[in-house]
């Protein structure tokens, strides 16, 4: 345990409440976010799966009986479960058999390569809880003065909120992205490299690994820089073939194209955002496209070899790569507040960078821009328009309207009710 050094998480009080609810949870995510420290903090007995001194003998005992890798104190942690797939049946006997909750958590950083080894479901037992990089505000960058909850429950208020996030300061978060080993670096050049490392280890070996398909590391790199030029648009996979084979001589399958995506969702490299379908006025065709999104920005300068002085000269990628961490930013958040985060296009072009829909069906609209009166201008008019299009007898009106900057001191209420944000100062 690292209690001293920890940095608190949302998703903290998320997998409390779950083990106070249910027999297990399987927190997932991709590698280095967290999910192992995080799940250290509640756990009363530990079994590391990776442990490359006891892998082997692990393996062996999962194989000829899971359950005895399951006895000790709970909760107990199986971290890197998916490397012994047959603990999830194990673990779901157990707590079927136990009747109790809080006894498990297990932690993964992939999908198992093989499903044929699970013959249940976990439904009613296993909880999943999805952690991902660093928030601005759980990384400290954010004052948190402006909360979500608060705009869902009081929306009528006037924010309170000071910013303190420069441009350069932005840009520099972009490419660091929420890597927790990478925001406790004093250095910035040792803080950046982390984000190149991660990279490298995707193509190198991470996506081979997660499902044994041998892929050239080259052509997954020529991929994920393809992937990144795209981040916030609906880029079909006949865009990004055509992109990658405009850089290389030989050329790319759709199914190859394919293969790189499923396995790069299966490591949570790749997070792509579901269209939102709300009730409308009028019968307006909604585009269903999902819109392409690393879980991370950093991945996306990273593979692109952009340094924060890169995004400083050319303002316009900038504010591509803010729009990835700002996604990143509101998922962490509606998962602590039971949402989810969509996108809105219709065939007029109406777009709606994005929508936070929560269970109980209230939901905000947000648009998200770097900053300036001009763009800000800009997203006040898209959340209006398609606020009108909303037939809100059928569904209730949006719980706020908001316009989610880079940049900019300060969060106020319009005149007319839209919320200017910057996301130095938004949390849950």
């Amino acid at each position: 345990m690292k209690e001293e050094k920890y940095k608190p998480r949302i998703a903290d009080e998320m997998l409390r409440k779950k083990l106070r609810r249910i027999g297990a949870v399987l927190v997932q995510g991709p590698k280095w976010c967290g999910k192992t420290t995080t799940s250290e903090q509640v756990a009363k007995s530990i079994i590391y799966i990776a442990d490359p001194s006891k892998q082997k003998a692990y393996l062996n005992m999962a194989e000829l009986n899971a359950s005895m890798l399951l006895t000790g104190e709970t909760p107990r942690l199986i971290d890197e479960w998916q490397l012994a797939p047959k603990i999830w049946d194990a673990v779901r006997f157990e707590v079927d058999h136990r009747g109790e909750e809080g006894l498990f958590i297990l932690t993964g950083s992939a999908v198992p390569p093989s499903m044929d080894e699970i013959h249940h479901t976990g439904t009613g037992r296993i909880s999943r809880l999805t952690m991902r990089p660093m928030s601005l505000f759980e990384s400290g960058e954010s004052n948190g003065s402006v909360s979500l909850e608060w705009l869902f429950s009081q929306p009528e208020n006037q924010p309170n909120g000071i910013a303190n996030i420069s441009i350069n300061d932005l840009a520099f978060l972009i490419c660091r992205g929420g890597w927790p080993n990478s925001t406790t670096k004093q250095n910035q050049e040792d803080a950046l490299a982390l984000a190149f490392d991660y990279f490298d280890a995707v193509a190198e070996s991470d996506i081979s690994r997660v499902d044994g398909v041998k892929r050239n590391p080259d052509k997954v790199k020529l991929f994920l820089r393809s992937y990144a030029r795209h981040q916030g648009a609906q880029a079909s996979i006949e865009i990004v073939k055509q992109d990658m084979n405009s850089l290389e001589d030989s050329s790319i399958s759709e199914n190859s194209i394919i293969s790189y995506i499923d396995a790069l969702k299966k490591i949570f490299v790749i997070e792509d955002m579901a269209a939102w379908n709300p009730n409308l006025r009028s019968k307006t065709a909604i585009r269903t496209s999902e819109t392409r999104y690393f879980v991370d920005p950093s991945i996306a300068t990273a593979a692109l070899g952009l340094g924060p002085s890169d995004l400083l000269n050319d303002l316009n990628t900038m504010g591509l790569f803010f729009e990835t961490l700002a996604v990143r930013d509101l998922r962490v958040y509606a998962d602590a507040l039971d949402g989810k985060v969509y996108h809105y296009r219709d065939k007029t072009g109406l777009e709606c960078d994005a929508v936070l829909h929560l269970r109980n069906g209230h939901y905000g609209l947000i648009e998200i821009k770097l900053g300036g009166d001009k763009l800000i201008e800009e997203g006040v008019k898209t959340l209006t328009d398609l606020s009108k299009k909303i037939d809100t007898t059928k569904m209730p009106n949006p719980s706020f309207l908001m316009v989610l900057t880079g940049i900019g001191d300060y969060a106020y209420r319009r005149a007319d009710g839209v919320y200017v944000v910057p996301i130095g100062c938004l949390r849950v």
